[in-house]
């Protein structure tokens, strides 16, 4: 997909800037393609774009000197990350990992910068962004301590199909029992256990390789 078709198509920041401001947009980002399992930005490195999922599924995590890791989000096609490290000039406080072949879009750090100088608009919808991606980990603490395998699964899923930070997303998600178990930490046996429980509850539906969500509210709220 060209870069142009996928910002029309996903980026629903793009779509609130003028037509020089997109064009400028356009012009600045590049596109790279990653494999599954493929490291796409490092720990400690100083943060220079921003980045978006044009397509493939990539994970957020941390980890330490011995190996252990944790994921903290899954990001989908249509997700943009890093805002934070480039508002506060710091270097990246966490890994960005490809679980699938993924086509990823960096808008460089001189652009973002601009468009904060700008367009109001854009200003908006990263307050909005930044705002809903807090109230993300928060959730994400409380249910990792609090809740059981189930209902850690549909609470996973239900932050992938967030409307503000991975809009465009529809219903359906393509996306492996395995990953789900990555994101959810928990092993593949088990994830496939929730899943049919949650496929039970009627609140999603299992395809081959994919998730279709029945009732999006009634994840949110699982098992809690």
């Amino acid at each position: 997909m060209k870069t142009e078709a996928y910002m029309l198509e996903y980026a629903a920041w793009f779509n609130l800037l003028t037509e020089n401001q997109q064009a400028q947009v356009i012009k600045s980002v590049s596109t790279s393609q990653y494999d599954a399992g493929a490291l796409i930005e490092r720990k400690g490195e100083l943060a220079q774009a921003w980045i978006g999922v044009a397509s493939g599924l990539i994970k957020v995590s941390v980890g330490t000197a011995d190996g252990k890791m944790a994921s903290l989000t899954g990001v989908p096609a249509g997700g943009w990350i890093g805002e934070g490290s480039l508002l506060k000039k710091e270097i990246r406080k966490y890994d960005v990992v490809a679980l699938r072949d993924s086509t990823i879009i960096r808008m460089p750090e001189k652009t973002f910068n601009w468009l904060l100088d700008t367009s109001i608009a854009f200003n908006r919808y990263l307050i909005h962004q930044l705002n809903e991606r807090v109230a993300q980990f928060i959730g994400k603490a409380e249910y990792d301590r609090l809740l059981a395998p189930d209902a850690r699964v549909a609470r996973c899923l239900a932050e992938l199909f967030n409307p503000l930070l991975y809009p465009g997303k529809g219903m359906r998600l393509d996306i492996t029992q395995e990953e789900i178990g990555y994101l959810a930490r928990i092993s593949r046996q088990r994830t496939n256990q929730a899943l049919r429980v949650l496929e039970q509850a009627e609140l999603l539906r299992i395809e081959y390789g994919a998730v279709k969500v029945l009732d999006l509210e009634g994840l949110k709220t699982y098992g809690g």
